[in-house]
């Protein structure tokens, strides 16, 4: 009787989690750092880092970055210490034993939006906002995942039943998201003078939370290459080697 009702139960809960488990197929994108020899374009990450900066971070964490990351997008030191240096980093005690702010530093993370997850909660509707520092290799389809979801936003088909504080999405499974549509036209004022659409945003922020995902993918492939190219000349010297050997074998 028993294995009868973990059998039954089974044949509700397989369709319904396989069914939440299907979403829209992703479109491919291409991002300069796919394939062998792909590099990251660092001025579409300085420019993601100001999407994420002065869009994402109202409610998005990037736990894994610190300042001084910020250098390896091609950033200078002093940039990085003058964007370090708008924070305000609790620290202390100090010598009477009270904790103060003081501006940030290099070696600081880059700030949280929220003290904990209780506090995100209460500001987001119950829902909870995802750090980004590994959401590419988290979601399937990678950064093709984040910039379809950014530019996925559109009102509902007639008949779509949206829920109470629900936003339609063509890409995310389920077509329903707590998360409202974070980017409109010129909601940020790029440095380096490129127009900012809503497509180049989520392009961009994509291809800077790829780089956060995997920031050592450049030295990756690098040694990977090194290490063929390595193996190859070996193999092709033990060849010479074994063909000279058993030269006058019979």
């Amino acid at each position: 009787m028993k294995r009868l009702m973990l059998a039954a139960a089974l044949a509700i809960l397989v369709p319904t989690a396989a069914g939440a488990a299907e979403g829209p197929a992703i479109p491919a994108h291409g991002w300069p750092s796919d394939g062998l020899f792909g590099r990251f374009d660092k001025t579409a990450l300085q420019r993601g880092f100001q999407v994420y900066e002065q869009v994402c971070s109202a409610c998005h964490s990037l736990k894994y970055i610190y300042f001084r990351n910020l250098t390896e997008i091609g950033l200078s030191t002093d940039q990085a210490k003058a964007i370090a240096a708008e924070d305000e980093v609790e620290d202390g005690p100090d010598d009477q034993g009270e904790m103060f702010t003081r501006p940030g530093k290099l070696s600081d993370p880059l700030p949280r939006p929220f003290p904990n997850p209780q506090a995100a909660r209460a500001a987001n509707n119950g829902a909870l906002p995802p750090d980004l520092s590994l959401i590419t290799v988290a979601r399937e389809g990678g950064a093709d995942y984040v910039y379809a979801l950014l530019t996925g936003f559109e009102e509902p088909p007639e008949g779509f039943a949206l829920g109470d504080g629900m936003n339609y999405n063509r890409y995310f499974p389920g077509h329903q998201i707590a998360m409202p549509p974070p980017l409109f036209p010129d909601a940020v004022t790029y440095t380096d003078g490129t127009p900012a659409t809503v497509e180049q945003m989520a392009a961009d922020v994509a291809q800077f939370l790829n780089w956060t995902a995997e920031p050592r993918l450049e030295d990756r492939k690098r040694i990977g290459i090194k290490t063929f190219l390595f193996l190859l000349v070996l193999a092709g010297l033990f060849f010479a080697c074994k063909r000279k050997v058993w030269a006058k074998a019979h």
